[in-house]
């Protein structure tokens, strides 16, 4: 457990200093933002291109895999709405709280963390893991609000998800990256040299944006913060590690999925509750709860499933 543990301790301690550096009015919140923007658009992009580049369709989607977290992680969030309405929230609300119960950092932490740790066997799940998020699960809390605030969905609330769909970075990235490899052009070495070399820069970058911008978030309504963290770090990979036994998930796979699903509550959550008005108080301290838990759960989902 120790030598988990101090695995993915240098992971943790860029978040930490990011913090410290953006509590310590150091590093002001305005480069915080810029930080991000340059991670998301530019070097986390050069790193997703150059994994999907090396992929082949086959290797990215496997139909057990895609149905095994769908189906727990949809059950999960089914879970975090049904228990949010027989509290009195409203739809919304409801819907937000169940987005923080199974939407992890895959992008900003899962991809650079996991990639490192489990070597890259691990690009294919976890890029899939990242797809399904942003596709299905983004979308679906975005056409929900919509739905429920217009009394019904309508034409002009789909198509802007769609156009936040088309233009995210990381979509587009991977879809260029497998357009590439399916062609089966050759990746000359200069500019395989420059995806390394901006890629590079998405870890480090990464991690230290996220801890960077946790310096901004508040403790508030702990209560519910704390069930909506329990349940990203606890009910979350435990749910899709049962699917994924009756699934018939490989053992490697299965393990990235867990592990993924593990990670704590993602940022663009917070994101989303801001954009919407719903829920902020409760994201923003469910993300700072998960963020800081997982230092210990995420090693310890790593020993119990064997990929330490």
């Amino acid at each position: 457990m120790l030598a988990v543990f101090l695995k993915t301790l240098p992971f943790f301690a860029l978040i930490g200093l990011g913090w410290l550096a953006a509590r310590s009015r150091f590093f002001p919140p305005e480069g915080a933002a810029w930080l991000t923007r340059f991670v998301f658009f530019f070097a986390l992009s050069a790193m997703l291109f150059r994994f999907a580049a090396g992929l082949d369709l086959g290797a990215l989607f496997d139909g057990r895999f895609v149905m095994a977290y769908l189906t727990g992680s949809g059950l999960v969030w089914l879970v975090g709405l049904v228990l949010g309405r027989l509290r009195g929230l409203a739809v919304p609300e409801a819907a937000m709280e169940a987005q923080c119960c199974m939407i992890g950092n895959t992008g900003f932490l899962g991809v650079p963390m996991l990639v490192v740790l489990l070597g890259e066997r691990a690009i294919g799940p976890v890029l899939m893991i990242l797809t399904i998020d942003m596709l299905v699960f983004s979308t679906l809390i975005t056409l929900i609000i919509h739905a429920a605030r217009s009394g019904g969905l309508r034409l002009r609330a789909v198509l802007p998800v769609l156009r936040g769909i088309v233009s995210n970075p990381m979509i587009l990235s991977m879809l260029a990256g497998l357009i590439w490899s399916s062609a089966q052009l050759p990746m000359p070495a200069p500019l395989d040299d420059f995806l390394t070399m901006l890629g590079s820069a998405a870890t480090p970058g990464a991690l230290f944006a996220i801890g960077a911008s946790l310096a901004g978030l508040q403790l508030a309504r702990l209560g519910a913060a704390c069930w909506l963290g329990a349940a990203k770090l606890v009910l979350h990979p435990a749910a899709v590690a049962v699917t994924a036994i009756l699934f018939g998930v490989g053992a490697f796979p299965a393990g990235v999925m867990v592990l993924a699903a593990a990670l704590p509550v993602a940022g663009n959550v917070y994101i989303l509750a801001q954009y919407f008005g719903v829920a902020q108080q409760r994201v923003s301290a469910a993300i700072l709860i998960s963020t800081a838990v997982s230092i210990v759960t995420i090693p310890l989902v790593m020993a119990l499933i064997g990929q330490a």
